[in-house]
């Protein structure tokens, strides 16, 4: 995740670990801010100029404080800071301790402005939990998801850089404009809707690694309701084309995949289609797995043959 590393900024956090902790040396505050001692105390310096009474003690108690009568400035977080927080609050942040992350760094501003007594139990569960992360969870770059939602507040298209795979080179990244139209979060991952010239995609905002806002306006659709059609096109538009016959009713099959699998239809009473596209052959194949029921892949070479490979490694793990 990318911190706000500006010297206003550095200053700032320089301003309230010396609230936090007075006395602190130009040493220790280098140290918690991550630099060298010469730029801690060029960092008191900056404060200085603002007008902020920064006093130097000397002496092996000595170090930095703020001047009595100083007040505490208003809590302003910066864009970045107060779309970290959203985020945090939708799908969970583990960094919340680390005051350079921007999630960090906010959750502290709002600990330091609680009473003290609250203050004080708010940072011993702050401090003291341990949260399991979520595997499935993909948290964006604040920065990138924040020009992502500024695009589609300002309806103006994006030029973006794009990887189909986490894994992928950056060789193989693509580039493409597209109408930003909403960012939504689904089970712990991001993901932009918008259309691009091949038509309307679901983009996944963790796999974004750039985004410039360009002057064309654009009109999203009037009705759009961004979660439903999420859900109904994160199996669309994808390299490979998907078709798979299973041996069940329709409104049974339905039970077993979720919305964004792909599109059901029925093939008579006992069978049902299930159509979609995906980027990774492997992936789709080991979903398709955990069907409880016979099913065909007849569609689409690469998926039938990452299939088949998986079928061999099951065969041979299930082997005397």
């Amino acid at each position: 995740m990318a911190h706000d590393a500006s010297p206003t900024a550095r200053a700032l956090l320089a301003l309230e670990l010396l609230q936090a902790a007075p006395g602190m040396t130009a040493t220790r505050l280098g140290d918690a801010l991550g630099v060298t001692e010469r730029a801690a105390r060029r960092y008191v310096e900056i404060l200085r100029e603002a007008g902020i009474p920064v006093e130097s003690v000397r002496g092996p108690y000595g170090g930095y404080r703020v001047g009595r009568g100083h007040q505490l400035p208003p809590l302003l977080f910066t864009s970045t800071e107060a779309l970290g927080l959203v985020m945090a609050v939708l799908d969970g942040h583990h960094a919340a301790n680390d005051p350079l992350d921007p999630v960090g760094a906010a959750v502290g501003k709002l600990v330091r402005a609680l009473p003290e007594p609250v203050a004080a139990q708010a940072e011993a569960v702050r401090r003291g939990t341990s949260p399991a992360p979520d595997r499935a969870a993909a948290r964006p770059d604040p920065g990138t998801t924040t020009a992502l939602v500024d695009a589609c507040g300002l309806r103006r298209q994006v030029r973006l850089t794009y990887r189909s795979r986490p894994d992928a080179p950056a060789d193989r990244a693509w580039v493409t404009e597209a109408e930003p139209w909403a960012v939504v979060v689904r089970h712990g991952r991001w993901y932009l809707l918008c259309r691009v010239a091949a038509g309307l995609r679901t983009l996944r905002i963790d796999r974004v690694s750039a985004v410039e806002i360009l002057d064309t306006p654009f009109v999203p659709p009037a009705d759009l309701d961004p979660v439903a059609v999420l859900e109904d096109n994160l199996s669309v538009g994808w390299e490979h084309e998907v078709e798979v016959v299973v041996d069940a009713p329709l409104d049974v099959v339905r039970r077993w995949l979720p919305r964004s699998f792909g599109r059901l239809e029925a093939l008579g009473e006992g069978a049902t289609r299930l159509t979609a596209s995906t980027s990774d052959p492997d992936w789709y194949a080991a979903q398709l797995v955990l069907l409880p029921a016979p099913y065909r892949i007849v569609g689409d070479d690469a998926v039938r043959a990452s299939a088949r490979a998986l079928g061999r490694r099951l065969a041979e793990a299930g082997a005397p």
